[in-house]
């Protein structure tokens, strides 16, 4: 039985998925999540054949909740699903371990032809990116355009893109307030900016983080 974790913060877009996928023989939907957060414990926790995941999600975004899936559970196959026609996004989910990429807009086939492809060994891109993923190995060694953060960096910048305090990025991470500052001092220096909203901005520009 091939075990498959949906997560979208929009449940039309959970139930669609899941009625689509019952209608295959040999698939099950093993869980569903609703954060970019709650999609890597769920993914840690359940050890799914693949992970269908949404880019813009609150708490992390689906670019970082990659990342973190493919370094817990890296016999799993992500497949992104997105509204976000861009190039080099997806050049940034390849650099992140995904093998797949699909477009919200297309259709319900695309989906199930590009779980197969994945499942088989195979890599799957909506048709109009596949010119952005030809490259494999170029995109595998993608170099940022922004300095290299860390896990608990890109955690503490989610937090702040979503308003919270010192406080409670805190309590959210289970480190101390005096540590958040510091890794907020940290990120400031790291990537040259002066407040909090030019460190957000400059993090939601360059795609580090969702607003």
């Amino acid at each position: 039985m091939t075990r498959i974790l949906v997560a979208d913060d929009h449940h039309v877009v959970r139930e669609g998925i899941r009625a689509l996928l019952a209608a295959h023989h040999g698939w099950t939907v093993c869980g569903e999540a609703v954060t970019g957060r709650q999609a890597v414990e769920k993914a840690t926790e359940l050890r799914p054949d693949v992970v269908i995941l949404d880019v813009s999600m609150p708490e992390m975004n689906g670019l970082e909740a990659a990342r973190q899936i493919h370094r817990s559970v890296p016999a799993a196959k992500i497949l992104a699903l997105t509204v976000h026609d861009i190039d080099q996004l997806v050049q940034e989910f390849i650099a992140v371990g995904a093998s797949g990429y699909v477009l919200k807009a297309d259709t319900g086939h695309t989906l199930i032809e590009a779980i197969n492809t994945l499942l088989h060994g195979g890599t799957y891109f909506t048709k109009s990116l596949q010119r952005a993923s030809q490259d494999w190995s170029s995109a595998a060694e993608l170099v940022p355009s922004t300095p290299h953060l860390t896990r608990r960096e890109r955690e503490v910048l989610q937090l702040l893109a979503e308003g919270k305090s010192n406080k409670e990025i805190g309590t959210a991470l289970r480190i101390s307030t005096k540590t958040a500052e510091t890794h907020r001092a940290r990120l400031m220096a790291k990537l040259r900016v002066h407040s909090i909203a030019e460190l957000v901005r400059y993090a939601i520009r360059n795609q580090i983080v969702e607003a």
